[in-house]
C-alpha cells in the first residue's frame, strides 16, 4: 500500500474509533443523564403517555389524570382543591415543567423509579398498561382546610407539626394558584402560567410562603429567648424578677427601648412574655451574649440550609450581630428571619419537652399495587433544649393563651400554649406590621398532636387591627381544632 492511501486508511479508522468512542459514551455514560433531560422531548412524551400515580391525603387521592387530546402528551395532570393543596404538590404542567411533590417524587409518580423495576417488566410481559405509584403524605385534610379557610383572601401562610413525630399536618401559602389551570399546553394554559408570574402578579401566588418565605419573627421569637435565658443560667426561675428598667437602653447606644404598655419594670419571665414586654427579652438577649443565641436558635433549627421536607425549605436565619442588633434580635426585630415552618418547629420543639422532630410531609411511596417502596420513619432533629426548660416554657405559653395576649386561641376542655408576635417591617417601620401566632395543644391525656405557626400579611387591615392575637391566633386555634376533631 502506497504511502497517500495509508495514511487515508489510518484517517478513515481513527473516525471509525472516534465515532464507536462517541456511540459508547452517549449510550452508556450519558444515558441517565439524557433519559431524565427534561428538553428530551421523548422524556414528557413518555411522562405523560399514561396517567400518572396520585398523591394522597388521609387515604384518598388529591390529584388524577385526564386525556390531553394531544397527539404527543396523552394524559394531563388534574388536581382536588389546586389552589389549597398546591404549596404541597407543587405543580406538573407539559409545558412548564414540574416542581415540589409533583417533581422531587416524578419517578414514583410516572412509574420509571429504578425501584419499580421488576414490576414494570412483569407489566411488560403481560402487556398491562404501565402505571405510576402514589406518594402518601402526613397531611391531615381537615387542619389544611381549616388553615386556607382561616387565611382566605389574606397574604400569609400557616405550618402545622405533630410535635412527637415531626410529621407535617398543615402547609398553606395564600394567595395561591390552581395547578390544573396550566397543567397542558394550550394557549389558555399559557395566558394562566403568566398571570401566576411574579413579573406578572405582584402577589406572587407561586412563592410558598410557608416554606420559602424568610418574615421577622417579631415577639414570637421571645420564646426562643426566654429558652436561651433559662438553658444559660441567666435566669432560675420564671418567676423570679429580673431587674429590667423601662424603659431599657440599648447597649452601646443611646436608643431607649419602650413597651406598649406598662407593668414590663422588673418583670418576671413568665408575666414578660404574657404581656409580651421589649425590654425584658432584649435585655436577656444582651446578656446570654449573641454567640449563645445563636447556638439556641440553631438547636431549633435556624441557620439549617439543607432542611429538606422533602421540599427544600428557605434557610432561617439567627446571624452574627453586633450588641445592639443582638438585643433587637432577642425580640425579633433585628436582622433575625424565620419562615413560618422553623416557628412551627419552635412550638413543636416546646411542646414535645425539648425534643425537635425532623418535619417531614412524605409518610409512604407505594408502588400501582400499593406495595409499600419506602416508609419514612420520625428522626430526631435535636434535642432543642432540656425538658425541665421546656416545661417552664410551657408554663408561661399557657400562661399567654390563658390570661394573655393569646386568649383567642383558647379551646374548651384543651391546654393551648402560645406566643403572639406583630413584627415590624420596612424602612423605619413604614409597612404595615405582620401579624405572627405560634402555639400547640395538649390534651387531658398529656399528648400533644399539634404545635401550629401562622403569619398573616395583611394589608387591607388598619394598621392599629394588625395583632397575633388579632389576626393570626383564631386561625391556628381553628387548626388545632380540626386535628384535634379528626382524631375523636
Amino acid at each position: 500500500m502506497n504511502k497517500p492511501l495509508r495514511r487515508i486508511a489510518i484517517f478513515c479508522g481513527l473516525l471509525v474509533l472516534t465515532l464507536l468512542l462517541r456511540d459508547n459514551w452517549l449510550q452508556y455514560v450519558k444515558a441517565d443523564t439524557l433519559a431524565s433531560d427534561t428538553d428530551n422531548r421523548r422524556v414528557n412524551i413518555t411522562r405523560y403517555a399514561s396517567p400518572r400515580g396520585d398523591i394522597i391525603v388521609d387515604g384518598k387521592a388529591i390529584t388524577g389524570s385526564v386525556e390531553s387530546g394531544d397527539n404527543d402528551f396523552k394524559y394531563k395532570r388534574t388536581w382536588k382543591d389546586g389552589a389549597m393543596w398546591a404549596p404541597v404538590t407543587g405543580f406538573s404542567s407539559q409545558a412548564f415543567g414540574a416542581n415540589q411533590l409533583e417533581k422531587l417524587e416524578d419517578g414514583i409518580l410516572t412509574g420509571t423509579d429504578n425501584r419499580l423495576f421488576f414490576r414494570n417488566t412483569l407489566d411488560m410481559i403481560t402487556g398491562k398498561q404501565k402505571e405510576g405509584g402514589s406518594v402518601v403524605t402526613t397531611l391531615n385534610a381537615a387542619a389544611q382546610k381549616a388553615a386556607y379557610k382561616g387565611l382566605g383572601n389574606k397574604k400569609g401562610a400557616v405550618a402545622a407539626i405533630d410535635p412527637a413525630t415531626g410529621k407535617i399536618l398543615a402547609l398553606v401559602s395564600t394567595p395561591s394558584y390552581d395547578p390544573s389551570t396550566f397543567a397542558g399546553t394550550s394557549d389558555n394554559d399559557s395566558k394562566a402560567w403568566n398571570k401566576v408570574l411574579k413579573k406578572n402578579n405582584p402577589d406572587d401566588p407561586m412563592l410558598n410562603r410557608a416554606l420559602r418565605e424568610t418574615y421577622p419573627p417579631g415577639s414570637t421569637f421571645k420564646v426562643v429567648t426566654a429558652a436561651a435565658a433559662l438553658e444559660n443560667g441567666v435566669v432560675s426561675g420564671i418567676d423570679d424578677p429580673t431587674k429590667t428598667p423601662d424603659p431599657f437602653k440599648l447597649p452601646q447606644t443611646t436608643t431607649n427601648l419602650t413597651n406598649e404598655h406598662g407593668g414590663c419594670e422588673n418583670a418576671n419571665l413568665r408575666e414578660a412574655l404574657r404581656v409580651s414586654c421589649n425590654t425584658v427579652f432584649a435585655k436577656m438577649a444582651d446578656n446570654v451574649g449573641n454567640d449563645k443565641m445563636i447556638e439556641q436558635a440553631e438547636k431549633f433549627g435556624f441557620n439549617n440550609a439543607t432542611l429538606d421536607t422533602p421540599v427544600r425549605a428557605a434557610e432561617s436565619i439567627y446571624p452574627k450581630d453586633n450588641r445592639p442588633q443582638n438585643s433587637l434580635d432577642g425580640i425579633g426585630q433585628g436582622s433575625n428571619r424565620a419562615t413560618p415552618l422553623q416557628m412551627a418547629m419552635v412550638a413543636s420543639a416546646v411542646a414535645n419537652n425539648g425534643k425537635l422532630m425532623q418535619p417531614y410531609m412524605v409518610d409512604q411511596l407505594r408502588a400501582s399495587n400499593l406495595d409499600v417502596i419506602e416508609t419514612n420513619e420520625p428522626k430526631e432533629l435535636s434535642q432543642a433544649v432540656s425538658s425541665e426548660t421546656a416545661q417552664k416554657l410551657q408554663q408561661m405559653m399557657e400562661t399567654v393563651v390563658k390570661s394573655g395576649t393569646g386568649t383567642s386561641a383558647q379551646i374548651n376542655g384543651v391546654t393551648v400554649g402560645g406566643k403572639t408576635g406583630t413584627a415590624q417591617h420596612g424602612l423605619n417601620n413604614s409597612e404595615k406590621p405582620y401579624a405572627w401566632f405560634i402555639s400547640y395543644a395538649k390534651l387531658s391525656d398529656g399528648s400533644t398532636p399539634v404545635a401550629v405557626a401562622v403569619v398573616v400579611e395583611d394589608g387591607a387591615a388598619n394598621r392599629g387591627d394588625i395583632t397575633g392575637g388579632g389576626l393570626a391566633a383564631p386561625i391556628a386555634k381553628d387548626v388545632m381544632k380540626a386535628v384535634i376533631d379528626s382524631k375523636k
